[in-house]
Formats: C-alpha cells, structure tokens, sequence
C-alpha cells in the first residue's frame, strides 16, 4: 500500500484512480461489481493540454513498479532439485479497473509450479474467478487416487485438510472471501467424481490432468450460473462470471517436464540462449482459430460472429448457451443483469452453439540448459512487442551482456546531429539498464515507451502512463507478465540422469 500512495502522490488527482487495479478500487463484497471511478476530464480536453504534462522518472517509476513481485525458490525445497530458480511478475492496467489476472502456486501434494496469466473481457469477473481457481482443479487433477480418498475422508470427519497449494501472491491480488464456500463445493465434487473414476495406484497423466481441469472449471462456472444461488450477491456473481469472460495461459514446471496450457490468446516463450550469447525465442503456445468451412459466417472482422478476438475462452455464455436458455437464467436473475446491455445482446448469426470452447492447447516442452527462462504474457504485451524483441530484451537484462545490434532508423531521413543523438541515447541506456529491480518491469518499461528506434522514450512512456481513463484503453491494452528464470545446471544435471 506504500507504493500506491507515493502512486497517488506523484500524480494529478483526477488521474490517480484510473491507474490502480481492481482490488485497490473497491472493497471487499464488491469486486469488479461496482463502476469503476470516473476520471474528470479536466486538464485533458485538448490535446495541447495532454502533452503538456510529464511525469517526472520517479512517478513513471512508482506507476510501474507498483504490481511488480518477485519469488526466489529454493533451490532444494525438501523434496527434489528445482528446475526453477524463481520467477518476476508485474501487470499495468488500461481498462479501469483491470481485467488482468495472474497466479503463481507451489504444489505441496504433488511436485511442480504452477504459473498463470488469465485475460478478462467484457469485465473482470471471469478471470478474478479462474485466478482462485483453476490451480485448485489441476492440482487436484494431478493428485493419485489415494491422496483423493484421504482428502474426502478428512472432509467428512470434519479434519482440516492438508494444504494442496502455496500461493506466491502481491498483497494487491484479491481473494474473494464471499465465494469460498461455493467455490470449495464445486471442487469436492469434482474430486468425487475423480475418485469413482481412478483406481488404487493410478498415477494422473499431466496432458490429461490439465485437459480435464480447464473443461470442468468452465462446466462449473456455467452450471453455477445456470442453478444461481439463495445468497443474492452470490447469485449475481456466478452470473457476472459466467457472462464475461477469459483466457488462459498456464504453465506447469515439474523438473525438466514443462507443459503449457492455453486457451486463447495470451501467449508463453522461451527465451534460449545461443552459443554466441544471443536469446531466440521458441514459442511454447499457438493462436487458435475456427475451420476455414465456418468463416463467413463465424469468423467476421477476424473476431468471432464479429465481436469476440479470442476463439477459446472460459465464460463467455452468450456464445456458449442457446439463446433460450440466456434468457431463461436471466429473467431468474437479479435486477443489476437486466441494465446490462452486454448480457442482452444476442450476436449476429447465432444459429448453432456453443461456438466457444475453454478445452486448452497443450504442449510439452523437456526443459535443456540452454532454455534459460520463459514469459507468459496477456496479448497487451505481444500486441506491442515482437516475440524475438521480448526475448532480447530479457536475456540482456538478466545476463547483463548486450548484443549491440546496427542502429536501425526504419528508412527514416536522420541528420548527423540525430544520429549522434541516438548513439548517445544508446550508451546512455545500456548505462541505466539495470534500475529496474524486476524483469518483468523492465521489459513492461521497453512494451510501453519503445519508440521507433526500439529504445525507450521517456517523453513517450510518460504520455501513455499519464492517458486518461477514456483515453488508455484506445491505446494499448492491460498487460500482465510473468518471467520464469531456470536453473541450467539443474536442468543439465536431470539431463544427464535422463540420458544414463
């Protein structure tokens, strides 16, 4: 909370609100249900006017590096050699509140990490939910049948469960206290149904764990909606959830065993480190798209029926259930639903559905020593840098050696004086590359102020840092990173067990 106050100290008062998240916004009960703050448009009618203020580099500062975390892990946590030497996470809002979500989790029943970013839309309840979660249902998914047995006995002789996960949470990520109680419901049955469906000493398989996981979490944010609940604003959430909506990006790190979970749009690179020192980026994750048979009627505009970009996603009900069905839940349902021009609106087209899936893309990646670390970004990261940029910029940051690459100026006319300038600029940054304690708010401070000579323009950063609220969202979209930094002589090590 000291950060946000020196946030809201070092800048106008009518801007300050439009650049916290969610969680900083509202109190608890009401998250995400509530408008956000409106910022005055004072100061900001002419264009004459934006321009000319600037953020000092303190206040651009405390504006980026106020949702960054880091987590160092032990190299040995009692159990096995970690692969992972820890990770860096940071999210920059744009929509007010933002509709980013991020988790990191320990598995304490099982081995392994779990990272996530999850993208919201049409609000942010939807990807609130699945940052609760989603990690609860892999990680159950993953347990051995035996371990599901003890967990329900526990349950019903009224024992405390043991901890399936460590959070690695920012103080500003929100947990919903309201929903626990549903949330741990839906989650026990699910773990029932997996008890009657394994067998004494069946170990899960990750690729099936995963898959099975992200189906039934959107079966269950839909079922929720569709049987609503006695508490009304238990009952209004599950259908804020259930009518927005989010992608997934997760990641499960169990030694040398990476596997990538994606449902949408957000993305996960490695960055590998070449013989010379120079990182090229090896993507982990694939965009998804609709049969090439469907697309004039389904693919409009390249959104689906004309208004949604992602093709996978979680929630999202209006493109999932019969058009019956939606009004049926919501003639049920509580009155604030029927104000919402979203949740009424029927897409063009709609003759078949569902047109939308949550079940993910898996891939499998056997982590080398040479995979030196890897980024999961919402699609605000990759809409404004290349994959090879994002890589470049990370392994220089992190090894501290820069490939100083020919000073490109993209077929501009530069004078002499210009030129000089740049080089200076250059010098200057490789001198100041280090301010940034985080990676991730590094490479955040390089997707926000790059310029068109790929070096960060302080003038640029502090005018897209300063947008108002109507404004930013015109401009880039909210961003959320997390960078995984491995443990090469760990990997290389399991390598060589691997190969004897």
């Amino acid at each position: 909370m000291a950060v946000t106050c020196q946030v809201l100290r070092g800048l106008p008062r009518a801007l300050a609100p439009c650049l916290l998240p969610c969680q900083q916004q509202l109190h608890s009960g009401s998250v995400c249900h509530k408008s956000p703050p409106k910022c005055t448009s004072r100061g900001y009618q002419t264009s004459s006017v934006l321009r000319s203020y600037i953020l000092t580099p303190p206040q651009v500062n405390s504006i980026l590096k106020a949702n960054e975390y880091s987590f160092k892990v032990p190299e040995f946590d009692g159990k096995n050699v970690s692969a992972v030497a820890g990770f860096e996470s940071n999210q920059l809002p744009a929509n007010a509140p933002i509709e980013d979500r991020r988790s990191v989790a320990t598995c304490l029943q099982t081995r392994g990490m779990l990272l996530g970013v999850f993208d919201g839309h049409a609000g942010c309840a939807c990807a609130q939910a699945l940052s609760e979660r989603l990690f609860y249902y892999i990680a159950v998914s993953l347990l051995p049948h035996d371990t599901l047995c003890e967990m329900e006995a526990a349950v019903e002789a009224g024992r405390a469960l043991s901890p399936i996960l460590q959070w690695h949470k920012h103080p500003n990520d929100y947990f919903s206290r309201e929903a626990q109680t549903l949330y741990f419901n839906s989650l026990r049955t699910y773990w029932q149904e997996l008890i009657d469906l394994t067998s004494p000493g069946e170990v899960p398989d990750t690729h099936e764990a995963l898959l099975n996981a992200f189906k039934r979490l959107d079966n269950d944010l839909s079922l929720e909606a569709q049987v609503g609940d006695p508490n009304a604003f238990l009952h209004y959430w599950v259908l804020r959830v259930a009518f927005s909506g989010a992608t997934a990006c997760v990641a499960h790190i169990d030694g040398p065993d990476l596997f990538i979970a994606n449902s949408g749009d957000a993305r996960a690179m490695l960055g590998v480190q070449e013989e010379d020192g120079s990182f090229s980026a090896h993507t982990l994750s694939n965009d998804h798209n609709h049969p090439a048979s469907e697309r004039k009627t389904v693919i409009r505009q390249d959104r689906l029926l004309g208004l949604l970009m992602p093709f996978r996603a979680f929630g999202d009900v209006k493109f999932k259930w019969s058009i019956e069905l939606q009004k049926r839940v919501l003639e049920s349902g509580p009155d604030q639903l029927h104000e919402n021009e979203h949740t009424k609106f029927i897409p063009p087209n709609y003759h078949t559905p569902p047109y939308l899936t949550a079940e993910p893309e898996i891939t499998y990646h056997r982590l080398r020593p040479q995979d030196r670390f890897m980024v999961i970004g919402s699609d605000g990261l990759w809409e404004t840098l290349h994959r090879q940029e994002v890589v470049r910029i990370v392994g220089e940051y992190l090894t501290g050696v820069h490939q100083r690459q020919p000073l490109k100026v993209g077929g501009f006319k530069v004078t002499l004086g210009q030129m000089q300038g740049f080089l200076e600029e250059r010098k200057a940054r490789l001198s100041s590359a280090f301010e940034d304690q985080n990676s991730a708010t590094h490479l955040m401070r390089h997707a926000v102020g790059n310029n068109e000579f790929g070096t960060v323009d302080h003038e640029r950063l502090s005018k897209m840092l300063s947008l108002p609220e109507e404004l930013a969202r015109m401009y880039r979209d909210d961003i959320t990173i997390i960078i995984t930094q491995f443990n090469p002589h760990v990997i290389g090590a399991q390598q060589q067990e691997g190969e004897s």
